[in-house]
């Protein structure tokens, strides 16, 4: 499982919005219920080793997720991406720039049995479609 999440108003009723503790920050966020990107938007992915214990991985997605993190990007400009990862929240990501590229970096917080997952459903990237 591959969700991305974005903040959601905190004003939202509990049928759109849910809250979560912020992992840098400490806070509780509103994000919204429903994911802008999920496991169905990926290709591809490259995990590599922290060295830490951990992985990280780089997600390409495909050009459903492309347009969607395109849109997400300019339209939420200065608030969170939430990154769930198997049902664990792994990271958050601050919108910055604009994402056109429909590439998603996760610097680490995976663990082996995530990567073994990833490359049962998605392949390598650099590899030829299956």
């Amino acid at each position: 499982m591959f969700r991305l999440h974005a903040e959601a108003n905190p004003r939202d009723t509990a049928v759109f919005a849910t809250s979560v503790r912020a992992q840098f920050s400490g806070k509780d966020i509103a994000i919204e219920r429903t994911p802008r990107i999920s496991e169905r938007d990926v290709v591809a992915v490259y995990p590599y080793s922290t060295g830490n214990g951990t992985y990280g991985a780089l997600f390409q997605l495909d050009d459903h997720g492309r347009l969607a993190l395109d849109a997400l990007s300019i339209e939420r400009r200065g608030s969170l991406l939430f990154v769930f990862i198997n049902g664990r929240p792994i990271t958050e990501l601050e919108i910055d720039q604009r994402v056109a590229d429909g590439k998603i970096y996760i610097a680490s917080g995976l663990t082996a049995a995530d990567i073994e997952s990833m490359k049962k459903d998605w392949r390598l990237i650099g590899q030829k479609k299956r």
